[in-house]
């Protein structure tokens, strides 16, 4: 593996093309500059550099090296940017409920996150049974879930009211079967509709 700062004053070298310029660029010796060279051209085992020629002129080694000289010298820059900010360091995994993971709620997640930039938002939307198994397992932070009764380790709860819709050409007599927008099994409302209308078809 190539030391990234003999690397640095190689490709110093080659872009102001003067040992001199190279030394003023990276605030180092003229000297120091030319012993990190040979320090490279012997890790690589190959002269990197023309000596004999009066102008800079590269090796066949030479420049083969510059191209991934430069492309190590960006990504390790990249990872230092990555890796000093802290936009994005903190995940919180969230559950919420498929109905609710509307256009009004994903603005919402949006404005807190770019209000705190350092948190991350991981957000799964499904079943509220769903959620709260995973959130029992350790799977999530926070989930928003629906229940029966709220569950005992609840930090805030509030009931939310429970309507039949129907069209308003249906017929009052209700045909069997009966033509059911529903939530999938396991939903929550999905047993309190066929409990209502088992109910009703009694009366």
């Amino acid at each position: 593996m190539f030391d990234p700062r003999l690397l640095r004053a190689f490709v110093a070298i080659v872009e102001t093309g003067s040992f001199t310029l190279a030394a003023d660029q990276l605030h180092m010796t003229q000297s120091t500059i030319s012993q990190q060279l040979a320090r490279l051209e012997h890790a690589v085992g190959k002269p990197l550099i023309e000596r004999q020629s009066r102008s800079l002129q590269l090796t066949t080694a030479g420049e083969s090296l510059l191209g991934y000289a430069r492309r190590i010298l960006a990504l390790q820059l990249e990872a230092q940017n990555v890796l000093s900010t802290t936009t994005g360091s903190i995940p919180i995994r969230i559950g919420v409920p498929e109905d609710i993971m509307n256009t009004e709620m994903a603005r919402l997640l949006h404005s807190f996150s770019e209000a705190h930039r350092s948190i991350r938002l991981d957000v799964t939307a499904g079943l509220s049974r769903d959620l709260m198994t995973r959130y029992r397992a350790g799977q999530f932070d926070i989930v928003v879930v629906k229940e029966p009764m709220a569950s005992a380790d609840h930090f805030a709860t509030f009931p939310e009211a429970i309507a039949w819709f129907e069209s308003q050409h249906f017929s009052q007599v209700w045909p069997d079967p009966i033509p059911l927008v529903t939530f999938p099994q396991g939903g929550l409302y999905r047993d309190e509709m066929f409990d209502f209308i088992e109910r009703e078809r009694k009366h």
